[in-house]
């Protein structure tokens, strides 16, 4: 990471970061105390990546996510008081409280939804594209997916279709190197997911997931390009979860010294020392960082507590219409 960056956009990268890092240790822990319930995907150790992408994104570009999507969603613009509601599963939750942490979605912020079914979000980001593409609009739509999905089908016929309409999509691989409990090394004959995207002939290219400036750069590059007319892209971006892949997960299927390795490339301390080197960054400015962060996270926990349950009388709105209605 050598990169010279402005002080106002680094410390803006490194307060999303920090924020969405002390979210997900805050859900973490309200989790083994059984406040969040279900599943839970935590996503530290990739902050860099949404950070830099969304960056770069206008407000009404679309993006589509994981069941790893709660930093998508914060960053994109959901306020982080709806995103705790819906873990609780609370009626003021993004989705009513019925999603929970793999499903958030706002329609009011182009966030498209977090998505439990892999790869299953790639068909839908090329029918927003096409949409747009069809309407005239300058939108870009972001779609982002671990690199478990190159091995299923809607992968290929994605990006084989984004290509030959030249979509305005970007396509973004988190490669965090294990489809839940599978290196991948073991399930694909090409581990490099970059590779696959070329042979369809999009523009292609791997960066450091753990480097936020990098993130920042390339991205930024793919979506002013995609939104010029120049078609879809495809940035697989190298991570590592420093997490199990779920809270459920025994995590019996790589060693802790592995672990311990990439936490020496923490996206956080990383950024921050960069910052320090260049003269943007102090101990007060990072405090106020900290701060500020905790503050937010508090602000959400106590708003999640007090939000109600969904009445009874309501719970069969929404699972189907009645004729005429």
């Amino acid at each position: 990471m050598t990169a010279v960056i402005e002080r106002e956009r680094g410390l803006k990268l490194l307060e999303d970061m920090v924020r969405v890092r002390r979210m997900e240790e805050r859900c973490a822990r309200l989790y083994t105390q059984e406040k969040i319930r279900g599943f839970l995907h935590l996503y530290i150790g990739e902050e860099a990546i949404a950070t830099g992408v969304l960056a770069n994104l206008e407000p009404e570009d679309g993006v589509i996510a994981t069941y790893r999507e709660h930093a998508h969603a914060l960053l994109k613009g959901v306020s982080m008081d709806s995103i705790m509601a819906e873990m609780f599963g609370k009626i003021d939750g993004c989705s009513r409280g019925r999603g929970g942490s793999m499903h958030l979605f706002s329609k009011e912020h182009y966030f498209y939804g977090g998505n439990a079914i892999v790869g299953g979000g790639l068909p839908l980001a090329v029918g927003l594209a096409l949409a747009d593409k069809m309407q005239g609009r300058r939108r870009v739509t972001v779609c982002f997916f671990g690199e478990g999905a190159s091995a299923e089908g809607e992968f290929h016929e994605s990006l084989n279709l984004a290509a030959l309409w030249e979509l305005p999509v970007l396509f973004c691989c988190e490669n965090n190197l294990y489809a839940m409990g599978t290196a991948l090394d073991r399930s694909e004959s090409q581990p490099d997911i970059h590779l696959k995207a070329a042979a369809y002939n999009l523009v292609s290219k791997q960066v450091d997931g753990m480097d936020v400036v990098a993130c920042d750069a390339e991205s930024g590059r793919s979506i002013r390009a995609i939104r010029d007319g120049a078609g879809p892209h495809f940035l697989e971006f190298k991570t590592y979860r420093f997490r199990a892949h779920s809270m459920f997960d025994a995590e019996l299927y790589r060693q802790k010294a592995e672990v311990e390795v990439w936490k020496d490339r923490d996206p956080l301390p990383r950024f921050e020392k960069l910052l320090r080197e260049q003269g943007h960054l102090d101990d007060d400015t990072l405090a106020e960082i900290e701060a500020r962060a905790k503050s937010e996270v508090d602000a959400s926990v106590a708003f999640a507590e007090q939000s109600e349950w969904e009445p009874v009388e309501e719970l069969e709105r929404f699972v189907h219409s009645e004729p005429g209605s």
